[in-house]
């Protein structure tokens, strides 16, 4: 159909695009992670120690710039796929990024741009000037900008280099690797970037991802006259058009729907593959609805009020977003407990970090654990469980989506419950070893202890996430690719939100009456463990609540058919659900 040749026209040259692409954009994702992950790793620390803030208002700042961060992906992918398109996306956004970390490079290189440091005098140390605070959130927003454009569009930009390869198992593969070279890529941001921030300060620390960022924009433009660019859709928007359908779908709610699915009732583009609105929703497809032909078409067919008439593609997409919703809402509670890492970090400070007796792994680099694990369970479930599993479950990719998914959840409670679990022996041995009232003192217990809950965490990102991105990238048209990206960003975004909030309240609740917060700044005083249990406890409950939506799902696949133009039937795992 012509519209959707519009959306993927390409530049005709089979010299572009392939495998050979990769190298170019591989390489320019992994310096970005590198040095975003470097940077982030350790900020915690910098923030109270030069801008006094206490170990709950870094937390929550961090998180609201997490969310900012994510939350702008769907802002990047809709501009994307309706404007600049994907190449010019990741290339802007990959620009803001560098200008962002040269911004907090800067602070750590100027003096006034921090606060004065606390004397072991002062009962109330300084806080930071509202200068010093606009200098730190500019580089957090021009950072946040550039992650809102690259992440919900360089993993597709790099599909788009492969999606007209003849051998599929490339384009399937192509996923799992990406996120295991991000994988790699974010040990290095958190063992060589942490070392260096801690061997030679901020400086340094900040100045090397600063030069690697560099080097990511300077990768991705060399490889600029290889890359397949898809053009961008500048006929219509797609996010107006959804809101277009369910404002008419609204005004027409009195309207009686047809009782057979004759086409003449129907608005559709000439160039359209779809001729009928599905059954599903039906309560939408008013919105497509031809009450009176001389007052709603042009005559060129076209509508004369689209917020009354919409065509039945995006009365079809309105309702390939509604069907990923529940399912997407179960993702939030995954995130918030990864979100936790700020507090980690505080406890394997106190703790005795020491692999040999003369190396110490840096306390910002125990998240390595998690994406060692991360790593290694994709390679291990791509090249060993797949040919097993695809024998007995029929699947190509092993098992489903939602089955990866609801495996994530159940590995993300478990972590976290051996979180509040490490968390309460590590407390009770500082109170006997006296050191209660010194944070900063070392407990005589190993940091090894928290070990299996990263690596369990890492299971869970990497079952989760993947199976997320596949089982979005699968459900929705091929129009809204960019923005099916999108929703595992924006969902971390929520996440991230709704944990500063959590963060927040949990932090105001708990210190009412003069008490001593659970999430105080000294950890030995306060109880992170009673925390963690809250977010056990509410894990528990999201599964459940994942439990009730692949039932809705199960009982719902028969009628919730998919638009032509959306990929192959066997791409979804959709029909597949009843396997989780």
């Amino acid at each position: 159909m012509e519209s959707e040749r519009e959306l993927l026209s390409v530049e005709e040259n089979p010299r572009k695009g392939g495998l050979r692409t990769m190298p170019f954009i591989i390489v320019n994702e992994s310096f970005e992670r590198v040095a975003s992950f470097g940077l982030q790793a350790n900020l915690i620390i910098y923030l109270m120690t030069y801008y006094n803030m206490s170990a709950a208002t870094g937390t929550s700042i961090l998180g609201i710039w997490t969310a900012l961060s994510n939350g702008l992906a769907l802002f990047g992918a809709v501009t994307a796929d309706f404007y600049l398109g994907r190449y010019r996306a990741v290339a802007y956004g990959s620009i803001s990024t560098l200008i962002g970390m040269i911004i907090l490079w800067l602070t750590s290189m100027i003096p006034q741009l921090k606060s004065l440091p606390c004397s072991q005098f002062q009962h109330a140390c300084n806080g930071p000037t509202l200068l010093q605070l606009a200098v730190l959130f500019s580089s957090f927003g021009f950072m946040s900008v550039g992650a809102g454009f690259v992440r919900p569009c360089s993993i597709i930009f790099g599909a788009d280099q492969l999606e007209n390869r003849k051998n599929k198992r490339i384009l399937e593969s192509y996923f799992n690797w990406y996120y295991a070279s991000s994988g790699i890529s974010t040990i290095l941001a958190v063992t060589l970037i942490v070392y260096i921030q801690d061997l030679y300060g901020w400086k340094v620390g900040f100045g090397v991802p600063t030069i690697l960022m560099f080097l990511s924009v300077l990768m991705f433009q060399i490889g600029s006259p290889l890359y397949i660019k898809v053009k961008a859709k500048t006929t219509e928007n797609l996010v107006i058009g959804l809101f277009q359908a369910a404002v008419a779908a609204f005004r027409k709610r009195n309207t009686r729907l047809p009782l057979t699915d004759c086409d003449e009732f129907y608005r559709w583009p000439l160039e359209s593959e779809v001729f009928t609105p599905s059954k599903d929703f039906r309560f939408l497809n008013r919105a497509c609805i031809i009450e009176d032909p001389q007052r709603d078409l042009n005559p060129d067919g076209s509508a004369s009020n689209p917020w009354n008439l919409c065509s039945v593609e995006q009365v079809e997409s309105l309702k390939a977003l509604i069907k990923a919703l529940p399912m997407w809402s179960t993702c939030f509670m995954i995130f918030v407990d990864m979100n936790v890492f700020s507090f980690s970090l505080l406890q394997t400070k106190t703790m005795d970090r020491h692999i040999f007796p003369h190396f110490e792994v840096p306390a910002a680099s125990f998240s390595v654990f998690m994406i060692t694990a991360l790593t290694i369970w994709i390679a291990f479930y791509d090249r060993v469980l797949v040919p097993l599993l695809s024998k007995y479950t029929g699947q190509p990719r092993g098992l489903s989506p939602v089955t990866r998914m609801g495996i994530g959840l159940i590995s993300s409670g478990m972590s976290i419950a051996l979180s509040a679990i490490t968390e309460s022996i590590r407390r009770q041995r500082a109170i006997e070893e006296g050191l209660e009232e010194d944070p900063n003192a070392l407990v005589n217990m190993s940091a090894m202890w928290f070990v299996p809950q990263y690596a369990l965490l890492g299971v869970a990102e990497a079952t989760h996430g993947v199976g997320q991105v596949e089982f979005f990238y699968a459900l929705f048209p091929k129009s809204m690719s960019s923005i099916s990206s999108s929703m595992y960003t924006v969902g971390t975004a929520v996440s991230s939100l709704i944990g500063s909030i959590l963060v927040s309240g949990v932090d105001w609740l708990s210190s009412t009456g003069g008490k001593t917060s659970w999430l105080s700044s000294n950890i030995n005083k306060g109880h992170i463990d009673y925390f963690f249990w809250l977010l056990s406890f509410l894990s528990f409950l999201n599964f459940l609540y994942f439990l009730v939506v692949c039932r809705f799902y199960e009982t719902e696949n028969d009628e919730m058919s998919r638009s032509p133009h959306v990929a192959d039937e066997e791409e979804c795992d959709y029909r597949l659900l009843h396997e989780s």
